[in-house]
C-alpha cells in the first residue's frame, strides 16, 4: 500500500480524520460529532479513486488509537465503523 497519512482536524462540536495518500490528492474522511464526551463517528467516505486500499480502515484505526490516549468513547453509527467494532472485539473497551 502507498503510504498513508491520517490528520485530525477539530471543531467544538465534532471534527474529522482525513486520509492523505502519497500518491493522489483525493482524500477519504471520517466525521464525527461529540456529546457529552463520547465522539459519534456518523461518516466514513473513501472516494472510489482511492478504494480498495484499506483507507477506511486506517481511518477507523486512527480514531481508536486517539480515543485511547485521549481517553474519550467512540458510538458507532456509520455501518463500517459498525462492522469495524464488530470485526474488532479488543476495542469493546472503547466503546460506547
Amino acid at each position: 500500500m502507498v503510504g498513508v497519512t491520517i490528520t485530525k482536524h477539530e471543531t467544538p462540536t465534532g471534527g474529522e480524520y482525513k486520509a492523505h495518500l502519497a500518491d493522489s490528492d483525493i482524500t477519504g474522511h471520517l466525521t464525527w460529532q461529540t456529546r457529552d464526551g463520547i465522539h459519534y463517528a456518523d461518516h466514513t467516505l473513501v472516494p472510489s479513486e482511492i478504494g480498495n486500499r484499506g483507507v477506511a480502515a486506517r481511518l477507523v484505526e486512527a480514531m481508536v488509537a486517539d480515543a485511547r490516549e485521549n481517553q474519550f468513547k467512540i458510538a458507532p453509527l456509520c455501518s463500517y465503523v459498525v462492522a469495524a467494532f464488530r470485526r474488532h472485539p479488543e476495542w469493546e473497551d472503547i466503546k460506547a
